[in-house]
């Protein structure tokens, strides 16, 4: 069967969809253009018509993965429910064990951002948005005095950079240690001390 014939728009983002999903079964390292054209039967040369390279192919499918996640994060923060309720929302949805974006993808990511100044411009600008995120609801909450934090940002950073690191543990070491539950309770955990809060008025927020 004749395959139909797309837009531009729609063929980066099968193009895109594609590279993400053999960044996930293959690495970074090992991707090749023919890889992402062998997935979708088109050509090498379709695939470095819209990326010219494989550099900013990796770097434009990374941030294609992130879309949809930073769009679910801006739902979660922006509804109209207590500040400390976003936040626990969101914390938890992030952490590893929740629904958050494939956490083997982003490893690879921040691995090869070492190496490519394009995907390190990429994961740059990602990471601040989440911190901005974060910081935004987390300095609201306390203008309203649903909590104590004197300094949104050094919370925003600090929460994102314990987040990040359990991935790491239950990603590349499957877990350590820890079960599932256990790193979620290290999240919330993290979260009441920066909010200055006992950890169970995490499921009692003030409205």
């Amino acid at each position: 069967m004749a395959r139909v014939r797309l837009g531009v728009a729609e063929r980066r983002e099968e193009l895109l969809a594609a590279a993400v999903g053999q960044i996930e079964a293959r690495g970074v390292a090992a991707l090749r253009i023919s890889d992402v054209a062998g997935a979708l039967g088109v050509s090498n040369a379709l695939v470095l018509y819209h990326f010219s390279t494989k550099e900013k192919l990796v770097a434009a499918a990374f941030a294609h993965a992130a879309q949809a996640d930073l769009a679910h994060l801006h739902t979660l923060l922006g509804r109209p429910a207590p500040a400390l309720r976003r936040l626990h929302d969101a914390i938890r949805w992030y952490a590893p064990t929740g629904a958050a974006k494939g956490w083997k993808l982003w490893i690879e990511g921040w691995a090869a951002a070492l190496r490519e100044p394009a995907l390190r411009e990429v994961a740059r600008d990602l990471d601040q948005r989440w911190k901005a995120a974060l910081t935004e609801v987390i300095a609201e909450g306390a203008a309203k005095g649903e909590f104590d934090c004197a300094d949104p940002v050094s919370a925003a950073w600090r929460l994102t950079a314990l987040l990040d690191g359990l991935a790491v543990q239950m990603t590349a070491y499957a877990g350590g240690a820890s079960e599932p539950a256990a790193l979620l309770a290290y999240a919330d955990e993290a979260l009441a001390r920066e909010l200055g809060i006992e950890v169970s008025a995490l499921d009692h927020p003030r409205t």
